[in-house]
């Protein structure tokens, strides 16, 4: 058989079901054997797209989404998505054509040495030089980029390699189980949570990447010690659970921030530094830190800690609980209904354009506690991390380690391809909608229903936050817009305008009743981010 058959074929026992991508020259034999594979080959309109689809999709499932594209230009291309991939912990492999090894050598037509490219950016990235290595290095490729902590592997496939004759199967798939938790460092910790009168959690990514939310549940409840998420860890603990602070990693000092304030014992759970620095929360460097994870603490002067657990989450948790003996804790019920009256603060408020607070309160309204929101990135992604209550793990999907913009729409159409089941919705700033609006053809052209919320502002509304706390004037923020509705419908789509606060309700529950690709302008008034600012610079905490 041909290298690309072998190659499909090694995607197939990895249990690919989709590739991401465009199709060009160089990936040409990739692309054929694939007519005679059961992966489905999505083709998208940049190769961007391709690789947020990846992304999205390695990180709802845990199985490693797949891009692909041509060499040169379509493989600079997906680097942004990778590096989104690679630093948001989601499973990742990347493919490129590439020119003939009988060029590599000098310079050549759009060739690149994608491999060194690539590698700042990945955990794995490599070529494949003869073709009876494609079993070996497809399997690494997955087993590495699926192994905690999870990230992006890429795969570089010159174009004569993969027209070649070869022999070959692929290989048994198979992944290292996580380490039992050493028993003397749970002791450790026991004896440390057991003596703290402030004991508090950060609950990360890992949590809900290792699917130890459960676990999670039940140790907060057992030991009432109260529990703050990251952005990317949202629903790992229920918004609406006794023990939920809410959302930490707002780079300012907000309500939750008095908790880890009066800590004395502060317990990390799948905490990725990527997120949220230790500076930012530990700046005293007093406290004692308990680190949870599936992998040793990386160092730094503000993390130094009093023990550390690396094993499988969920099991250390269950381990663990039993072994602590504590009196009840002091009370959070203060700082847990000032931070949950942040929820409710202008819900039900009528001024047009809307404000944040009233978009959020009606989307969480409208959507299932199942329901999948992806926040693109921008001044709504703060609004959203802080004041969207998600009740299950992986229903607000938010990218906190790279933190790329655009990756809403491509990152909604993944999670209806992912979770086909459930309502997927984009919240996107107009800027970072028009950076992938292109991708309305691609959802609409493989029957994949989603709706895109835009926040319309005309402006890069997070940077003018910004430069009006630092400077008091913004600086070349500002930018013309087309008209959401007859663009929605220009592609085939639906499109609807937010003309008054009253409206968005029934705007959304008609976007889902339609079941197709949906965009809905909706203005929104950020006058409230300085409103925010100035109110948390003024905090005085409840406890």
């Amino acid at each position: 058989m041909k290298a690309a058959e072998l190659f499909v074929k090694c995607l197939e026992n990895e249990g690919v079901t989709h590739v991401f991508g465009i199709p060009g020259e160089e990936n040409i034999d990739v692309m054929d054997a694939l007519l005679d594979s059961p992966i489905q080959f999505v083709t998208t309109r940049h190769e961007q797209g391709a690789a947020f689809m990846a992304d999205v999709y390695g990180r709802l499932t845990g199985k490693a989404g797949v891009c692909l594209a041509t060499l040169g230009p379509g493989a600079t291309n997906l680097v942004t998505g990778v590096a989104d991939a690679n630093m948001d912990r989601a499973p990742l492999v990347a493919i490129a054509g590439q020119a003939a090894t009988t060029r590599l050598h000098k310079e050549s037509h759009q060739h690149l040495d994608l491999v060194r490219m690539f590698d700042p950016i990945t955990k794995y990235s490599t070529q494949i030089q003869v073709a009876e290595v494609i079993p070996e290095i497809v399997r690494k490729a997955f087993k590495v980029a699926e192994a905690e902590k999870p990230g992006a592997s890429f795969i570089d496939f010159p174009e004569n390699i993969a027209g070649a004759e070869t022999e070959g199967a692929p290989l048994k798939v198979q992944q290292a189980a996580l380490p039992e938790p050493a028993q003397e460092k749970i002791d450790k910790a026991a004896e440390l949570i057991s003596n703290a009168k402030w004991p508090i959690i950060m609950a990360g990514n890992g949590i809900v990447r290792t699917r130890a939310d459960d676990a999670l549940v039940r140790f907060a409840e057992a030991l009432e010690i109260p529990v703050a998420t990251t952005f990317m860890a949202k629903g790992s603990l229920p918004a609406s659970h006794d023990m939920s602070l809410g959302t930490v990693g707002l780079q300012a000092n907000d309500y939750v921030s008095c908790g880890f304030d009066r800590a004395d014992v502060i317990v990390t759970i799948g905490y990725d530094m990527v997120e949220y620095g230790p500076h930012l929360w530990h700046e005293t460097k007093d406290r004692t830190i308990i680190h949870i994870d599936t992998t040793p603490a990386e160092v730094d002067q503000h993390y130094q800690l009093a023990v550390g657990i690396v094993g499988d989450i969920g099991e250390t948790l269950d381990r663990l609980a039993p072994k602590i003996q504590r009196e009840a804790g002091q009370s959070i019920t203060n700082l847990r209904d000032t931070i949950r009256a942040q929820l409710t603060d202008h819900a039900d408020d009528d001024a047009f354009p809307m404000k944040p607070q009233r978009i959020i309160s009606d989307l969480r309204k409208v959507l299932a506690p199942e329901d999948i929101v992806i926040s693109d990135v921008g001044a709504h992604k703060m609004w959203m991390a802080r004041l969207y209550g998600a009740e299950r793990p992986n229903t607000c999907i938010i990218s906190n380690g790279f933190a790329s913009m655009a990756i809403g729409l491509p990152g909604a159409i993944a999670a209806k391809i992912a979770h086909p089941d459930r309502v997927a919705l984009t919240v996107c700033g107009d800027a970072g909608f028009m950076m992938n609006s292109q991708e309305i053809e691609t959802a609409l052209r493989i029957g994949t229903p989603v709706i895109v919320l835009i926040w319309r502002d005309d402006e890069y509304g997070l940077i003018t936050w910004h430069q009006m706390k630092h400077f008091g004037r913004p600086s070349h923020v500002e930018f013309g817009n087309p008209d959401f509705v007859k663009y929605a419908e220009s592609f085939g789509a639906k499109g609807y305008r937010v003309g008054a606060a009253d409206e968005l309700v029934l705007t959304l529950k008609q976007a889902i009743e339609d079941d197709t690709v949906v965009v809905i302008d909706c203005p929104v008034d950020y006058s409230e981010n300085m409103k925010l600012t100035e109110q948390l610079g003024k905090l005085v905490c409840p406890i």
